[in-house]
């Protein structure tokens, strides 16, 4: 257990050196030796300690004669992830401390080890003083007094950024704890089916799928879309490699579809890392069709070509691109333009963590800026009379509404459906914001 424990350490101290993003995968890979269950368990050290960093480091504070941000980065990652242990599951808090302190003097810091048994020590004492046994009993140190500023108050139990929680009051009022609630949840993973699958196709893979777990279920609106918990490693999966099926949330396999997309059509994916609507549009389109898919670096461009290889996508085209640069010689090209634009991610920070911690305030000003930037660009590649997707997957007026206002006002395009806000708290579905519009 202190291995798997150390393992966990190691990726939230890779956390703190830089961008979260993709390390859990990467260390899953690199341990893929282990069996599943360790593995969850690393992963849910990981993503848990990462998730509820803000609400931890305030109880921590509290009680620590040294502040989180003034303790050795060790010090600091074992005191987080154990109190993550302690809050949020069921270990035993016994063993928790003791693995705890053992884990502090493997790691070099024995002259420490006292400091992080009391703390820990004192903290499960409380939570056995309380009573509380649900997974509430976190909220037992976060005081009253705090509910009279509400930013402050939900930063801190849903352990997001004031500058963050702030726009949820704002933009929803009474509704932003809900919808904070929801993107907090343990979310299923979405399988979208190929399109040209028959109900005989999916029902076999799906048969295979359910010999090892779970039953995926399939969603009530969309006929090839299926939820699923507990599915471990996707890439194993019975119908991955054949390109059965790829991972994509409801909310954006709603946006492609409201595109109504013709056979045949000639298709433009403005900002399409990593290929989910891309390869969806080229399904819609069939072969008489194409879709030119472009993102800013090589790296992105890979994840796409990975992606449309595996699904094996003949009808698209990668191209390493700068969306909001011009390029004249597509202009009136294309039958439709997807344009999923960069964005602040507030509708999908529930799953990607790393959004919430690296987001600045400043940030949700600068990216308006860039939107606009990529939409002066690419209204231009649309044909008279063809069709604009504009997307995003955050819940801001001013990223979302603002934009499509500012698009029909100064290219003179009118709105052909939507807008459309989807939240996480009406059904199982990221943030997410579209709206197709008309040349």
């Amino acid at each position: 257990m202190d291995n798997i424990r150390g393992i966990a350490l190691d990726a939230l101290a890779l956390s703190e050196s830089g961008s979260s993003r993709g390390i859990i995968k990467d260390v899953l890979n690199k341990y893929d030796y282990l069996d599943q269950r360790d593995k969850a368990f690393i992963k849910l050290l990981y993503e848990g300690t990462l998730h509820r960093r803000i609400t931890l480091d305030f109880i921590l504070d509290k009680r620590s004669s040294v502040k989180t941000k003034k303790m050795r980065p060790v010090i600091r990652n074992i005191l987080r992830m154990s109190l993550f242990q302690l809050l949020f599951t069921d270990a035993p808090s016994y063993a928790v401390v003791k693995e705890s302190v053992d884990l502090a003097r493997k790691r070099g810091f024995k002259q420490l080890s006292g400091f992080v048994n009391g703390i820990l020590r004192n903290i499960s004492a409380e939570i056995e003083k309380s009573g509380k046994k649900d997974e509430d009993r976190y909220l037992i140190f976060l005081p009253d007094d705090l509910k009279k500023d509400p930013a402050r108050y939900l930063s801190l139990k849903y352990s997001y950024p004031e500058h963050i929680t702030g726009v949820f009051i704002e933009e929803f009022g009474e509704r932003a704890e809900s919808i904070l609630t929801s993107l907090s949840e343990t979310r299923r993973i979405s399988i979208r089916f190929r399109t040209f699958l028959n109900a005989e196709e999916i029902g076999n893979c799906i048969s295979k799928m359910s010999e090892n777990g779970e039953a995926p279920v399939r969603d009530e609106e969309i006929p090839f879309l299926y939820h699923a918990d507990h599915m471990g490693d996707i890439r194993k999966l019975p119908g991955f490699e054949d390109g059965l099926f790829y991972i994509q949330d409801k909310s954006s396999v709603k946006a492609v579809m409201a595109l109504e997309i013709g056979e045949g059509e000639k298709i433009l994916d403005c900002c399409a890392s990593p290929g989910g609507k891309s390869i969806l549009a080229s399904e819609f389109c069939k072969d008489k069709g194409s879709v030119t898919s472009c993102d800013i670096s090589e790296k992105k461009a890979q994840v796409i070509r990975n992606n449309i290889s595996r699904l094996k996508c003949d009808n698209i085209n990668v191209l390493v691109r700068d969306a909001s640069v011009l390029f004249p010689e597509d202009d009136e090209k294309y039958d439709s333009v997807i344009l999923d634009v960069p964005c602040s991610g507030l509708g999908v920070i529930g799953r990607k963590r790393e959004i919430a911690l690296n987001l600045q305030k400043e940030d949700l000003e600068s990216i308006l800026t860039l939107q606009k930037q990529i939409i002066d660009s690419c209204v231009n590649y649309v044909k008279k009379g063809g069709k604009l997707l504009y997307s995003t997957c955050t819940v801001r007026r001013a990223e979302n509404e603002d934009q499509v206002r500012y698009i029909c006002e100064k290219y003179g395009f009118k709105i052909k459906k939507g807008p459309v806000l989807l939240l996480p708290d009406e059904e199982e579905q990221d943030g997410f914001f579209y709206t197709v519009l008309k040349k």
